[in-house]
Parts: C-alpha cells; sequence; structure tokens
C-alpha cells in the first residue's frame, strides 16, 4: 500500500478523539507501541537519506505529538536540545512514517534524488546525520580574523625619527600621528610627537600630547620633564614647578631643571610687588622683559603679564608710558572687545590723560561686562567724585570765591593721590586760586608740586613764573618765560608775556608808589588819599627836626601821592609808558622816524609803545593790569 491508501478521510475524521486517546496511550508506553508494530520502533538505516517530504511529515507529526502528547517543547526545537525520552519519541515517528511500500518509496527516492538539498557547507541532507540517525547540528561561525592596520607603528615611528633629526618636524609629526592612530594610547608615540610639537614651536599641541601620556604613565620621568619645560615655555612657572615638584618623589632634579621655571617665577613676583608696593612702574617693566626672554618662540605673552605691564605703565605716568598702556588695553580688546579688565585699563589710562568722560564710558562698558568687577564699580566712583568735586572748585574760582575754590581743589586732590596726571591739573587750579588771594608762597609751592607729577605742563610753568614776579621776583620770572620760550618756541603768547615781564621788571627796579603809601595796587582814592595824610604826618620834616632821611621820605610820599591820585598819571604809571624813552625806540628800529615840516612829529608815549609791541611779533601791543598778569 502507497502513502495515499493509509485510510480514507471519512474514516479519519470518525475516531479523531478515540485516536488521539489512543496515541496518547502508545506515546506514554512505548513498550506496547513496539510490541504492536516492531517494525516501527527499528530505527531508520543511517545510510537511508532524509527526504524532504519527511521532513514535512515530522514537522506535522510534531503538531499531532502535541496536540496528543503533552509536551513543553517546539516542533521546531533541534534533536540535540531535547531531553533522550522526547528525542526516542520523535525518531519512532519519524520511522514509523518512513515504512512504505517498496513502489511508492522509490517513487519518492525517485522523486527527490535530483533535488537532494545542499547544505552550505556542501553536504546533503543524507550527510546531516549522525551515527544513531540525528540530525548534525548547524556548524559554528568562527570569528572573522581582525582587519590588518593600515600603517606599522614602529615603521612610522622610525620613519618620524628620520625626520625629527633632519629637523623636519612637519613630517615628523605627520608619522607620529599615523603611529597614534593605530596606537592611540602608547606613550613612546605621544612623546615623540610632542618633542616634534616643541621643536616646531607649537607649544599647545605639545602640552595636550604630554597630558595624555602623563595620564596614562604618571611616573614616567621624561614625559614629566618635557612637561615641565612645555609649562615654562607658555609663562606658566607655577604649574612647572608643581610638575617637578612630583619627580622629586622618585627621582632627582638638578637645579638645571629647575632653574627656567624658578627664574621666570621670580621676575613675575617682583613685577607684581613693584606694581603693588613701588613708587614707579619701570623695575615691574624690567621684571616683565626678563620673565617674557624664558617663553617659547612665537608664545603669546600670557594675559595676566599684558595687564601687569599695563599697571606699570600707568604707574610710570608719563605722556609716552600712558600711551603704552593704551596700545596694551587696546591689544587684549581686539581679542575679546568684552574684557572687562582691558576695559577699566584702557579707561585709567584715559583718565590719565584728563580725558575723564571716555574714561568712565570704558568703565560703564566694563561694568555692562561684569556687574560685580570691583576695579570698574572702584574707578568709576572715584572719577565721578573727582570730576564733580573739580567743577565745584572752578564754580568757586569764576564765581570769585577764591578761598572756598582752594578748598574744594584740596578735596580733590585727596580722592585719587596716585593720578599724577590730573592731579597735577588741579594743583595749577590750586595755585591760580592762591595768587587771586595773594598768597605768592603757596601759589609756586602748588606749581612746583605740578611740575614734579608732570614736568612736561607747560601751563604750570607759566603760571610759576607768574606767581614769582607778582611775589616781587620778576628777574626770576624773566628767565623762566625765557626758558619756557626756548623749550616750547610754539607755545601761544609767550613772546608777548617775556615782554610783559621784562616791562615789570623794570617798574620793579623804580619807586614803588604803592608800596610808600602801604597800598594794593588796587586801592580807590580814599585809600590813597587817607595813606597818604597819616604818612605825611608822621614823616614830616618838622615832626623829625633830628632825622636827616625824614625830609626825603616825605618827598617821596608827595611824589607818590601826586601820580596816584591823578587818574591820567597813574594810568601811566601802572602801564609803564613812563619807562619808555621814544630815543630808544628809534634807535630798535634801526633809524630815525620820518618827519613832517622840519619840526618833527608829535608821537605820544603810549603809540609808540603799540608801535613797539607790533615790531615785536607781539602781534598788536601789549595789554596790563593793576592786579598783574591774567591767568593762564
Amino acid at each position: 500500500m502507497g502513502l495515499f491508501t493509509k485510510s480514507s478521510p471519512k474514516k479519519k475524521t470518525e475516531p479523531d478523539t478515540k485516536e488521539n486517546k489512543t496515541s496518547s496511550s502508545s506515546s506514554s508506553s512505548p513498550r506496547k507501541s513496539s510490541s504492536r508494530s516492531p517494525a516501527k520502533s527499528s530505527a531508520p538505516s543511517p545510510t537511508k537519506p532524509i527526504r524532504a517530504r519527511d521532513r514535512e511529515r515530522i514537522h506535522r507529526e510534531g503538531s499531532w505529538s502535541r496536540s496528543t502528547h503533552p509536551t513543553h517543547y517546539s516542533g521546531d526545537t533541534h534533536p540535540l536540545n531535547l531531553p533522550p525520552d522526547e528525542r526516542e519519541l520523535r525518531r519512532s515517528a519519524m520511522s514509523s512514517d518512513g515504512e512504505h511500500d517498496d513502489e511508492s518509496y522509490q517513487m519518492d527516492v525517485d522523486a527527490e534524488t535530483s533535488g537532494t538539498h545542499q547544505h552550505a557547507n556542501g553536504g546533503s541532507d543524507h550527510d546531516q546525520m549522525i551515527g544513531d540517525g540525528s540530525p548534525v547540528p548547524p556548524p559554528h561561525k568562527t570569528p572573522s580574523p581582525p582587519p590588518k592596520p593600515a600603517h606599522d607603528p614602529e615603521a612610522c615611528k622610525a620613519t618620524g625619527n628620520k625626520y625629527f633629526k633632519a629637523k623636519d618636524y612637519t613630517r615628523a609629526v605627520q608619522e607620529y600621528t599615523k603611529a597614534l592612530t593605530v596606537e592611540p594610547r602608547s606613550v613612546t608615540y605621544l612623546s615623540n610627537r610632542a618633542a616634534a610639537y616643541m621643536s616646531a614651536n607649537r607649544f599647545e599641541e605639545a602640552l595636550e600630547d604630554s597630558k595624555t601620556a602623563d595620564e596614562i604613565e604618571p611616573q614616567n620621568p621624561k614625559v614629566l620633564h618635557r612637561l615641565a619645560r612645555i609649562y615654562t615655555s607658555l609663562g606658566r612657572p607655577s604649574e612647572a614647578i608643581d610638575v617637578l615638584d612630583r619627580i622629586v618623589s622618585f627621582q632627582t632634579v638638578t637645579q638645571q631643571d629647575r632653574s627656567p621655571a624658578q627664574s621666570m617665577q621670580t621676575d613675575i613676583k617682583r613685577a607684581e610687588d613693584a606694581v603693588r608696593e613701588g613708587t614707579t612702574g619701570s623695575m615691574a617693566i624690567h621684571a616683565l622683559n626678563q620673565a617674557e626672554r624664558g617663553l617659547g618662540v612665537g608664545v603669546e605673552k600670557p594675559r595676566k603679564w599684558q595687564l601687569l605691564r599695563g599697571e606699570a605703565y600707568l604707574k610710570m605716568g608719563n605722556p609716552n608710558a600712558l600711551g603704552e598702556a593704551q596700545n596694551v588695553a587696546m591689544s587684549l580688546l581686539r581679542k575679546n572687545n568684552q574684557d572687562p579688565e582691558a576695559l577699566v585699563l584702557r579707561g585709567r589710562a584715559l583718565y590719565s590723560q584728563g580725558e575723564n568722560e571716555k574714561a568712565l564710558q570704558h568703565f560703564r562698558q566694563a561694568l555692562s561686562c561684569d556687574p560685580d568687577f570691583k576695579d570698574g564699580v572702584k574707578y568709576l566712583r572715584m572719577v565721578q567724585k573727582l570730576d564733580r568735586m573739580k567743577e565745584e572748585g572752578n564754580s568757586a574760582f569764576k564765581g570769585g570765591r577764591f578761598k572756598q575754590a582752594v578748598g574744594l581743589y584740596s578735596q580733590a586732590l585727596e580722592v585719587d593721590p596716585n593720578n599724577k596726571g590730573t592731579n597735577s591739573k588741579i594743583l595749577q587750579n590750586r595755585a591760580m586760586a592762591s595768587i587771586k588771594l595773594k598768597d605768592y608762597k603757596a601759589a609756586i609751592s602748588d606749581c612746583t608740586r605740578a611740575l614734579t607729577l608732570d614736568a612736561s605742563y607747560t601751563k604750570a610753568r607759566k603760571t610759576k613764573a607768574r606767581a614769582l614776579g607778582e611775589s616781587g621776583d620778576w628777574q626770576t620770572a624773566v628767565n623762566e618765560y625765557k626758558a619756557i620760550a626756548e623749550s616750547h618756541p610754539e607755545e601761544p603768547g609767550i613772546a608777548k608775556e617775556i615782554r610783559n615781564a621784562e616791562l615789570e621788571l623794570k617798574k620793579a627796579k623804580r619807586k614803588d608808589y604803592y608800596k610808600i603809601l602801604g597800598v594794593e595796587k588796587d586801592a580807590n582814592d580814599n585809600e590813597i588819599k587817607k595813606a597818604y595824610r597819616k604818612l605825611a604826618i608822621v614823616h614830616h620834616p618838622d615832626k623829625n627836626p633830628d632825622d636827616e632821611s625824614a625830609a626825603e621820605r616825605f618827598k617821596d610820599i608827595g611824589e607818590a601821592y601826586e601820580t596816584l591820585s591823578d587818574p591820567a598819571k597813574r594810568e601811566r604809571y601802572d602801564s609803564g609808558e613812563d619807562l619808555i624813552d621814544p630815543n630808544e625806540m628809534f634807535a630798535q628800529q634801526g633809524g630815525g622816524f620820518p618827519m613832517q615840516g622840519g619840526g618833527g612829529m608829535n608821537i605820544s608815549p603810549e603809540m609808540l609803545f603799540n608801535m613797539m609791541g607790533g615790531a615785536g611779533g607781539g602781534g598788536g601791543g601789549f595789554s596790563f593790569q593793576t592786579g598783574g598778569m591774567g591767568g593762564a
């Protein structure tokens, strides 16, 4: 009988329940099943191939077995993963289904021979059976070998060393980089590349490689020594010394190794001390120059050092130094225009140059970048206070309240004692107020202090010359004016001021009628008359019969009163017109003045003096005041 004469459909459906029970009992009792069907218990021949149709039937039988024989294993479970009893049941089911008549078997064989399943390893289904008839397990996948590296790291290192010795550091870096692509944590390759970077003056990249190598091998002395040298070349001596201190724990460090970092650190400390405590910034500049000699080629000066240099220039205070301070600030601001420290530095330079409004703008901008920046707050408030007090002093001076002006200027000087430029101007202003108060000694002292702070302050020199003249020392005043003209010939009005001082010197050598009467130069008629009467009584010859000089004094008193009581004579006396000799005027012009009608020309002394003033280059003659020269 063939496969298709096993049973009719009707017969198969009717005993479905009963056959299920029978199958269940036979699967639970393998001995009974084998006694009834001894042929089914025999295992298939190892040489008999498993056909595709049989595999499908096994799959169906597995489904049937799961319905009639409760199991926890799927029909797709590989036989080797089943317990022995379950695997025996599966084998029995396969054997029973394989016993058919020769004809059908031969047909099946003929039908399947040409379609034998070939496995991936080249074997057929028959070849996949092991000795006991069980399927051969699938082959294990062997891991593929790792890919061959693109570069030989040792060869790259050798090539890099060759380029390094030839001083071709760019190619050396390229070769060491190739080696590191294969072995990125090789301390040797990292160290070699760091050395090449250093020789190529690429210190930041050398630092990164050295730090990475240090993380991998923290106690590698070669790596640590190179790291210390890199820190020194970058202007970070404190970190270099810390690295050298680490080496000391396991190896001796020579003084030669320490010297570069220690010298740099010492120079920076000297610069900081000079700026903080010194009276001049030149020592700080020298120390910074020494420290910068230890920087690597092409390394930018550390920002801290640049700010320190700017502070030193501010401390020096002269115009050139203040310009250098501005240059330092602008260099930093070109890299970061929101740098509050650089903004304050430039603001302080402008403030020292007297440009307070621009300085205030910089301080406000710094605080907009960092509202808590203490230096910004400090200098903003200081300049605002100084400006306020200076303006109050100027208002008092213009209002004729000279004593109040002196007090306000004195308070303004206490706001910022270190600002040479601004304080020199305030001292000059106070000197002007002191001249108005006829305190010439105080005025001369203030001008001297102003010139100590700023030797190039020409206005203070002129004010000092005026105070010297007003105090009676016109000879020294003339000398001072001439010195100013010699050093600054372009100074406006200096020639006229020299002529005025020379005239005052001549006036000082004649009789001083104001001094004889004991009155001020701005005394009114009543004061002059009262002084004359009093002195005339005291020095009258009849009152002093035994004093031979009494008559001479009485004569001078009368002469002084005669001149000062007459407005015209007093004006000529005050202006110095009475001292001018027309003959001297003609001599100075290099010849006689043209006359008309043979009788000469009647020229007033005032006209002659004005002409002399024009010929001397004063641009329109002199102007005189009873109280001395006008304020500069």
